[in-house]
């Protein structure tokens, strides 16, 4: 994956988030839940790391801002 930037934390409320999961399902699940409670930048692929067990799923979160209707 990708380094994070500076700007994706620069100022409190931002987050960046990386869910580690079994499968693109959980993973999805999983973001979707926390795209009904913050504004988030949503993934639409997950990657997965050789020699690492199940799938990496990163996106990214503003806690300061209300989520889409």
């Amino acid at each position: 994956m990708k380094s994070i930037l500076d700007a994706h934390v620069a100022e409190p409320g931002l987050a960046v988030v990386e869910i580690a999961a079994a499968d693109d399902a959980t993973a999805f699940a999983i973001q979707q839940l926390l795209a009904e409670r913050c504004a988030t930048a949503r993934a639409d692929r997950t990657t997965r790391d050789p020699g690492e067990p199940g799938i990496r799923l990163r996106f990214f979160a503003d806690l300061r801002q209300e989520p889409d209707a």
